[in-house]
């Protein structure tokens, strides 16, 4: 081949530097948000077997999954989501469990996107589990935590919209609308396509007052006034217990004091349709789509042989990022490491300094200097620091430098500004 490669696949990237450790950073936030809600990690492959991305279980389609084959010759996927494996684990290795189980994890999810849609096809999703707690309690505790993880990385303007499976489904099944159908709508809601939705009703022949009140789903929006309108629109005892439990929830979010950040929307659904109950997406100005999302998947963990109720979240940290960066809040990077420069015959005094601030915790790192300059001044200093100041400045706070013969060492704190 003529040309290096050097480029990544389309909708893959390189992080490096300062991106990356303010990556970090932000994922160190998040995560301790979790830990201090009690969650533990887990991490699970970053490949699986077909089935358990299957149709059946409602997860990301077929065609988006990146496909292959072991040596035995079974389907293997690369995850395109956290969730099914959350189950499965929790399935197979708490099977006699009881009591209330707690995951949190972190990872890169893989989804085969069209390149038109502009998405990145590898991102990095930070998220939590609750698996055995029907309770709207736990409703409200993901997603406060959600929204108090949203905070801790710096993020000040989002909104999460709180919507209710249920409330649509019931709808759809009093108007007699078969699975394919259904299906079809969701979509149409989801992506707020009134004319398709209403065309599809028409093409289905489905009674005009049950064809009135699917449309209207789409405008049933925003503060908790909105749970009034909904449970003026429908009769079905399906829908109305679905508001209600949204009007339990939002009760229990005040509790948390985070009511705020909330607001409802009964046309929010998803293109994950193991989502059975509570579903939630939190958006920001900066980025195009939520920068959370989550929901109560109550039947997911059956399809793993484990009959038990669940609700959780994830953040994509991608998106979360592209947002903090937009707004100007990303985090300030920690200047806390030393930089030790050494000209000829000083290795040892300078590898000494090193082995002195590394066992501190302080970062130390060696870099010998550049030649041609007159170490006999403090030129030579200036300008080796004037040349890796800038490579330095996002983790170095001070430079050390070992000057040669006469054993001198000079220090100077690096420009923070």
């Amino acid at each position: 081949m003529s040309k290096p490669l050097v480029h990544t696949p389309e909708g893959v990237r390189d992080i490096y530097g300062e991106e990356y450790l303010r990556k970090l950073m932000v994922e160190e936030k998040l995560h301790h948000s979790l830990r201090s809600y009690g969650y533990q990690d887990i991490q699970t492959p970053t490949f699986e077997f077909f089935d358990v991305f299957s149709r059946e279980i409602g997860t990301t389609p077929s065609r988006e999954l990146y496909k292959f084959f072991d040596k035995e010759g079974n389907t293997l996927v690369l995850r395109p989501d956290f969730t099914p494996s959350m189950a499965r684990c929790a399935a197979k290795y708490f099977m006699d469990e009881t009591l209330p189980i707690r995951f949190s994890y972190l990872g890169n999810t893989f989804t085969n996107t069209s390149n038109l849609q502009g998405k990145l096809k590898e991102v990095t999703q930070l998220g939590a589990e609750l698996i055995q707690e029907p309770s709207v309690e736990a409703d409200g505790e993901m997603i406060a935590l959600m929204v108090e993880a949203l905070k801790s990385s710096g993020l000040e303007d989002f909104q999460v919209s709180i919507g209710q499976v249920e409330y649509f489904k019931g709808i759809c099944s009093q108007a007699g609308l078969d699975e394919e159908t259904e299906d079809e709508l969701r979509d149409y809601i989801s992506s707020k396509n009134f004319f398709g939705a209403q065309e599809l009703l028409e093409r289905k022949a489905i009674r005009r007052d049950y064809c009135e009140i699917l449309l209207k789903v789409n405008d049933l929006f925003g503060s908790a006034e909105a749970l009034q309108r909904a449970k003026e629109l429908v009769s079905n005892e399906r829908s109305l217990q679905a508001v209600e439990r949204l009007e339990e929830l939002y009760r229990v979010l005040c509790e948390y004091g985070v009511e705020r950040y909330v607001s409802f929307d009964l046309g929010l659904l998803s293109k994950y349709h193991y989502y059975t109950g509570v579903i939630f997406k939190a958006y920001t100005y900066g980025v195009g789509d939520a920068v959370a999302k989550g929901g109560r998947y109550d039947n997911l963990l059956k399809y793993f042989g484990k009959e038990a109720p669940a609700i959780g979240f994830v953040i994509v940290v991608d998106d979360l990022l592209e947002a903090l960066a937009r707004q100007k809040k990303v985090p300030r990077l920690r200047a806390d490491g030393v930089l030790i420069i050494y000209e000829e015959g000083r290795f040892r005094d300078a590898l000494k300094k090193a082995k002195e601030l590394r066992a501190q915790q302080i970062p130390a790192e060696l870099i010998p200097a550049i030649s041609g300059a007159d170490s006999s001044d403090t030129g030579s200093f200036d300008k080796n620091v004037k040349i890796y100041r800038e490579k330095s400045k996002n983790h170095m706070q001070k430079a050390f430098y070992y000057m040669p013969a006469e054993g001198g060492c000079m220090e100077e704190l690096l420009d923070r500004n």
